[in-house]
């Protein structure tokens, strides 16, 4: 039976000089990386792009009951660091995210069914 569903933000920056080619790959993400999210217990997962700050905005649900499982499950997964190796080469994190952190995590204050 899934946990009890966690909602869950993060925020990043995107370079400029790759903001064409984050969108590219975005548009087509690698039905691999699709499935392990699927299969982490990730959904209704949507990245948001703020301009002209140029800030990405990623919002997700987790319906599992262990994230810190799921979590290392998909950090050991060599195709999901792929992935990163590619998007991470195009982010600038934040100069205020807390140690550890490459996307800032973010506090919901509000939701609404």
């Amino acid at each position: 039976m899934p946990g009890k569903k966690q909602r869950m933000g993060q925020v990043i920056g995107v370079r400029p000089e790759t903001l064409a080619e984050y969108k590219r790959v975005h548009a087509d993400v690698w039905p691999e990386i699709r499935a392990l999210l699927s299969d982490c217990n990730i959904t209704n997962y949507s990245i948001y792009l703020r301009e002209p700050e140029n800030l990405l905005f990623a919002y997700w649900e987790y319906v599992g009951d262990d994230f810190e499982k799921d979590k290392a499950k998909m950090q050991a997964n060599a195709r999901m660091k792929d992935w990163w190796v590619l998007c991470d080469a195009m982010q600038q994190p934040l100069p205020t995210r807390k140690a550890g952190e490459w996307w800032a995590m973010m506090e919901e204050v509000f939701h609404l069914d």
